[in-house]
């Protein structure tokens, strides 16, 4: 996934998220710093929401069904991997990746995980943690291999 596509697939889906939380057409674009012009355009799918109207629905609708629906458990920890290329740790505890998530390895202390959705990879610890995520696989191959030898 790159900030394109989860543009898309945030614009595609905003609609729902506004009527998922009952907010009206205004009260959404107050909430997220736009013109009800601008939302009505998103809506009806005729412009893609930009980049910090997404970060700001991920942000303030990350516990949206809807939104989970599309990102998986962690619609934040995706746009916070997109916009720095990669996240290091720990950053955060995570709900362990029982659903959304494919175990890719482990050792004794960390998981090495990958969303069925976006695709990109994170390491956890055993408390679920989050450590690391990122994108590429090689970079976080390594990082988990460097942490499980500590």
């Amino acid at each position: 996934m790159d900030k394109e596509q989860l543009r898309m697939q945030v614009s595609i889906k905003m609609k729902l998220i506004r009527v998922e939380y009952g907010y009206t057409q205004n009260r959404m674009a107050e909430v997220l710093g736009l013109s009800k012009k601008t939302l009505v355009q998103i809506e009806k799918e005729r412009t893609v929401a930009g980049w910090t109207t997404v970060v700001a629905v991920c942000a303030l609708f990350q516990q949206s069904e809807v939104l989970k629906g599309v990102l998986g458990d962690a619609p934040l920890e995706i746009v916070e991997t997109l916009a720095h290329h990669q996240v290091g740790g720990p950053v955060g505890k995570t709900m362990g990746g029982k659903v959304w998530w494919n175990l890719i390895s482990e050792s004794e202390d960390y998981l090495l995980q990958q969303n069925v959705i976006s695709q990109h990879y994170r390491i956890i610890d055993r408390e679920y943690q989050r450590w690391f995520s990122s994108f590429d696989h090689m970079e976080a191959r390594n990082r988990f291999e460097e942490l499980s030898k500590k």
